[in-house]
């Protein structure tokens, strides 16, 4: 299994549609020329783990770029795999840590965030690292354009109504909430992508929250 990390996230040095660490600077502003060669709507998928939704979302918009973010270059690897081999131009990658997107993105340069199923870092010390936290959040809003929009999918329940508690404590708009997503959008072939974690989690009979909110 660590013989296989290591290959992946070497290979990914290789893959065309990902960026590591400091060489993602200076695409800083222009993401969207300067590395989807289009000015499409930019799409982010924080802590994207295999990048399910990043790949799932190219295929069903052409006319949209969407980046996933992550840390974990073997994880990485699935969703930049996928892509390449589909030819999936509209898909990329940027292996970064989360808490230094303002490194990488100017303010407003993007239109719409998705987060699915973060480490939901339970245990009270470790607010500040959860992805949903104020901080966090501001720096979201920052690089979001004008009443842009930010998803999430969970299974956690507490860390479901701690993100609605820093959402309503910010004063960003709910435009979307649910705690059994299944069961209130059955048609919705957005909210039907499912990922790696999903899968086990309803496997489970595990409930999945989902709220989508525009930043004021």
């Amino acid at each position: 299994m660590a013989k296989r990390k290591l290959q992946r996230f070497t290979e990914i040095g290789t893959f065309k549609n990902v960026v590591q660490l400091e060489n993602g600077k200076p695409f800083k502003g222009n993401w969207k020329k300067a590395f989807f060669k289009n000015d499409n709507p930019l799409i982010l998928e924080l802590a994207c783990g295999k990048g399910e939704y990043s790949v799932n979302l190219g295929r069903k918009y052409p006319d949209k770029n969407f980046l996933g973010i992550d840390y974990k270059g073997n994880r990485i690897w699935v969703g930049a795999k996928m892509a390449l081999d589909e030819n999936l131009d509209n898909v990329g990658f940027l292996r970064i840590q989360i808490q230094n997107l303002l490194d990488y993105f100017e303010a407003g340069e993007v239109d719409e965030i998705w987060l699915t199923f973060p480490d939901p870092q339970a245990q009270s010390p470790l607010e500040r690292k959860r992805l949903t936290n104020p901080t966090f959040l501001q720096k979201y809003k920052t690089v979001t354009k004008a009443k842009g929009y930010m998803h999430l999918k969970t299974d956690n329940d507490g860390f479901y109504d701690y993100t609605l508690e820093k959402i309503a404590e910010l004063k960003f708009l709910i435009e979307e909430q649910t705690t059994d997503v299944y069961k209130t959008h059955p048609g919705d072939e957005i909210l039907a992508i499912k990922t790696h974690y999903e899968r086990l989690y309803l496997q489970k009979g595990k409930n999945i929250n989902y709220v989508k909110f525009k930043f004021s």
